[in-house]
């Protein structure tokens, strides 16, 4: 997969003081990972969250983003967020979605 060295820095940003998090190189790629559960990653003009299949209309119905397809069978509870439409604030609220369902899972 791909990624995109600004929203690479963009969500170093974003998750530099939060306790947990560690960046892990997948797929030629990045993605974060919340007490070893992955909790986000970027490619190329995108975010990916993981938001849990609990969470995942409420994910939908938000701005920029759709179901996470990567082998024509969407991924039950991950997301894409078109980068245009996470920066500053509503990259923070991606985030945060996302931590409430990866904090609740059992750390690895």
């Amino acid at each position: 997969m791909p990624y995109d060295p600004e929203l690479a820095d963009r969500m170093r940003v974003q998750l530099q003081s939060r306790i947990g998090v560690v960046e892990k190189k997948m797929f030629g790629g990045y993605c974060w990972m919340l007490h070893g559960n992955m909790l986000c990653g970027v490619e190329v003009g995108r975010f990916m969250f993981r938001v849990g299949a609990a969470q995942e209309a409420e994910a939908l119905a938000r701005p920029g983003a759709r179901p996470m397809d990567i082998t024509g069978k969407p991924m039950k509870g991950f997301v894409w967020v078109d980068a245009r439409e996470a920066d500053g604030a509503p990259l923070e609220a991606w985030i945060e979605l996302a931590a409430r369902y990866v904090g609740s899972l059992a750390p690895k």
